[in-house]
């Protein structure tokens, strides 16, 4: 799995506990997921349709650096499968898992529309060299 994002757990990230909402981490992890789609699905309008169980392992206090990780794990004619892990950058400690996040790709009518995707593709290999 590949861990790109990275955020700092400020003041303003905190729940009354002093520890890391989960409402904000969500909200970071839909980003993240609708980033990864938008890239391996070339098309910027794809919608969150599912999210399995989510695991919090432990919770982040603030000043801590977390990352975000996602990889795709399967394709649907109009989806991408996607599984998530947060971790704590520094100590490696793991924070959160979410086994199943579904992605659905729209056309301009707003409807699922098939992308014709099978598996992971990488920006660079789409690039056609001269």
């Amino acid at each position: 799995m590949n861990f790109h994002t990275r955020k700092w757990v400020k003041p303003e990230d905190l729940n009354p506990n002093g520890t890391l909402f989960g409402g904000r981490l969500l909200e970071w992890i839909d980003e993240e997921a609708a980033l990864y789609t938008i890239v391996q699905l070339e098309n910027k309008h794809i919608v969150t349709k599912f999210m399995s169980e989510i695991n919090f392992i432990n919770a982040p206090v603030q000043g801590d650096i977390i990352e975000l990780g996602i990889e795709a794990i399967g394709f649907g004619s109009s989806s991408i499968t996607l599984r998530c892990e947060v971790r704590n950058k520094l100590t490696r400690q793991e924070i959160l898992s979410i086994e199943k996040i579904v992605m659905v790709n729209l056309g301009e009518d707003g409807k699922p529309f098939a992308h014709g995707k099978t598996q992971v593709e990488y920006v660079k290999d789409r690039l056609q060299e001269d």
